[in-house]
């Protein structure tokens, strides 16, 4: 074993990180060659949720932090919109000195653009100490290494390769197509006046087999074939519907698609949601376009390196009111100043459909506004702003749930920038319900984070990967991979932290994962399991407040929807629970935007009867109740479809969702029943106080919190 100082430097800097590892982690040590005398020890921990866990470091770095760092080493550094650039000091020779290391300045995650070497504030840190201590000038490019891969991760990403190579090679170029297929091609995708100059320069192909435009992923460096994307077209009900699949998958893919033709002098870049609206607009306009890999979703931080270079940004995402937002979101993370957005609107739709119709791209993109506004404004500011909610008011009104189209009728969507609190009776299935809840979103592309205080993640993900598959997976073994490996690609993340935390702990978690996720919808489960019980001295209400105008405050300045859930006050088991029934009810119910009331009828008979009732909606007003019905085998409150004849349990305990027996395995005698169910009857609206309600109620099966 290696015991000169640089395993001694190594052995006193990860000390600390060694000790902090959780009983889930595993640790990895590699000797690995760095300068020209000694070797570096590497330490890495393997955690089994890693992928969907969203931690923070507890001591977050600033912009600050890192000048001032760079300047203690006497390391050179320029100052970018989103990153501060340093001489690399991962390659040798001539082009050494060129300031090719970028750093983030949010994360400190750093990227060098000569060796593609990336890694964590701490990774550097490590770096620059060993260089210092050895004396070097320089470090190999793989003194970093990633997690070390499973065979069957190697074999996995081999065999992805290879499929990119097989799938890319056997396409064929639109030159080669007989004129009346490359028309219909055309037609099909709706690119008919791109050309086929345009497309052999972006490097795209038809794949016949499956009917579907391939779009090539090429490194920026060495232009090798990195990944695709495959766009399928079909058509339902006289529309088209646009599907697409990535290899590798989604969260991997981080293609700038056109990103090998932006020249090294280009100084203004037009950003887009998809890859046929760049070529779009680099046909129609000549100027330098790219295409984000997950369009409207998500603009991962690790691309900002690439895009530093550039001192005019125009973000033209597409032509509703969701590629607005992401616009506007997006822009925070680029620097406002260097920003400007396309307005969606009648006359600026999206770059493919605004060159098909014939109009003059350069003129739309010169009309863009800029990103950075003052703090006061006048009407005739806003005055396009306001036409554009009126012209769109599906789109304003938010996300429709899939699952819940009762809520649909009352909320009319799930909106960004607004708070909804979220009670219930203590067993009636609060979690349960908000996680089918949140999960119906996320299916639908809002990026989700869970900050589950009360239940552990394998719990809560065990739950929601049974309502994902809507089904028994301990009956079905066979298809738990199937079903696991399409539950991973949806953008859903987990806070690690359970029981009582600090509420600035939480929030800079939640900023966190905004910035790196782009999260539109945090929910936290529950209040009352974050703040904890450890400071009775402490005027508990006082602290309820603060957190909850902490969180409100969040929603508003970050765009991202809250979900919180509280329990209530202990009320008379005949009674309804009302608003001011949530417990400190007064900041609670004033904050919020939403309030949803998870009502349970107790019975005698049987476990009882749900609906869920919306006491406040600040959107448009409207209020009123629904009936729910929970399905024991699925965890699932959605209506399940109805078979002929249902099962029904005559004897027992209520239902408990962390005990999933059907019953045939319960004890007890079990029949069926004469009658089919009763389909649940009309929603009823109002306006007005929660108060007013007429409340329609069906008998469902139970279903209890867990």
């Amino acid at each position: 074993m290696y015991s000169g100082p640089l395993f001694a430097l190594f052995t006193s800097l990860s000390a600390e990180r060694c000790e902090k590892l959780t009983p889930e982690a595993d640790v990895d040590v590699w000797l690995l060659p760095s300068c020209s005398s000694g070797f570096m020890l590497h330490y890495r921990t393997f955690r089994k949720n890693a992928k969907f866990t969203v931690d923070i470091p507890e001591a977050p770095v600033s912009t600050s932090d890192i000048k001032q760092y760079l300047r203690s080493k006497e390391i050179p550094f320029r100052d970018g919109y989103s990153c501060l650039q340093t001489p690399t000091f991962f390659r040798e020779g001539p082009e050494r000195d060129s300031f090719a290391l970028f750093i983030d300045k949010t994360t400190g995650q750093f990227l060098c653009m000569e060796s593609l070497v990336e890694g964590s504030w701490e990774d550097l840190q490590d770096c620059v100490e060993v260089m210092k201590k050895e004396g070097c000038n320089t470090l190999r490019p793989d003194v970093l290494l990633g997690y070390p891969e499973t065979q069957e991760q190697q074999e996995e990403r081999e065999a992805q390769f290879l499929e990119v190579q097989r799938i890319y090679s056997s396409s064929l170029p639109f030159a080669d197509l007989p004129d009346e297929e490359n028309q219909l091609v055309k037609t099909m995708f709706g690119i008919g006046r791109i050309s086929n100059a345009t497309l052999k320069k972006f490097g795209v192909r038809f794949f016949r087999p499956t009917k579907c435009l391939v779009f090539p992923w090429f490194s920026p460096r060495d232009f090798s074939l990195q990944g695709i994307k495959l766009l399928s077209a079909r058509t339902e009900e006289g529309s088209v519907t646009y599907t697409d699949v990535t290899i590798p998958r989604p969260a991997l893919y981080r293609n700038l698609f056109g990103l090998p033709l932006i020249g090294r002098k280009d100084t203004e870049v037009v950003l887009t949601g998809r890859e046929v609206d760049t070529m779009a607009v680099s046909q129609a306009t000549g100027l330098p376009s790219l295409a984000l890999p997950r369009g409207v979703a998500s603009l991962p931080p690790v691309l900002l390196p690439y895009l530093e270079q550039f001192r005019q940004v125009t973000l033209w995402l597409g032509g509703d009111m969701r590629a607005w937002e992401a616009s506007k979101i997006f822009s925070r993370k680029l620097g406002l100043r260097r920003c400007s957005l396309v307005r969606p609107g009648e006359h600026q739709p999206c770059p493919i459909d605004a060159f098909a119709s014939g109009k003059n791209l350069v003129r739309i993109l010169k009309a863009a506004i800029p990103a950075a506004h003052k703090s006061i404004v006048s009407f005739r500011q806003l005055r396009e702003d306001v036409y554009g909610e009126l012209s769109n008011a599906e789109q304003v009104a938010g996300v429709k749930w899939a699952r819940f189209p009762e809520l649909n009728k009352l909320l009319k969507g799930h909106r960004k920038g607004e708070l909804t609190v979220f009670t219930g009776p203590t067993g009636s299935g609060k979690t349960t319900f908000i996680s089918e809840f949140a999960l119906d979103l996320c299916m639908q592309g809002v990026n989700t984070l869970w900050g589950s205080f009360e239940i552990n993640n394998v719990r809560l993900a065990k739950i929601m990967l049974k309502q994902f598959s809507m089904q028994r997976l301990e009956e079905s073994l066979q298809e738990y991979d199937v079903w696991a490996d399409k539950f991973e690609d949806l953008p859903l993340y987990f806070m690690t932290f359970h029981g009582q935390q600090n509420i600035k702990t939480v929030l800079d978690t939640m900023h966190h994962a905004v910035y790196l996720y782009d999260i539109s919808h945090v929910v936290i489960d529950n209040l009352q399991f974050m703040m904890g019980q450890e400071n009775a001295s402490v005027d508990k209400f006082a602290v309820q407040d603060h957190i909850i105008s902490a969180f409100r405050t969040f929603a508003t300045s970050s765009s991202c929807h809250v979900t919180l859930i509280i329990h209530p006050r202990k009320e008379e088991d005949d009674k309804d629970l009302q608003t001011a029934s949530i417990f400190g009810s007064a900041k609670a119910s004033q904050e919020a935007d939403n309030v949803l009331i998870l009502q349970e009828k107790k019975l005698v008979t049987s476990p009882g009867r749900r609906s869920l009732q919306v006491a406040k909606n600040r959107f448009d007003g409207d209020v009123g109740v629904f009936p729910l019905e929970f399905n024991k085998a699925s965890l699932t409150f959605s209506a399940p479809v109805r078979s002929k004849q249902k099962l029904r349990k005559l004897k027992g305990d209520k239902p408990d969702s962390t005990e999933e027996l059907g019953p045939q395995e319960k004890s007890g005698k079990v029949e069926k029943a004469e009658k089919p169910a009763k389909s649940p009857k009309p929603l009823r609206s109002e306006k007005g106080p929660a108060e007013k309600k007429n409340r329609v109620d069906t008998k469902g099966e139970g279903g209890t919190e867990v």
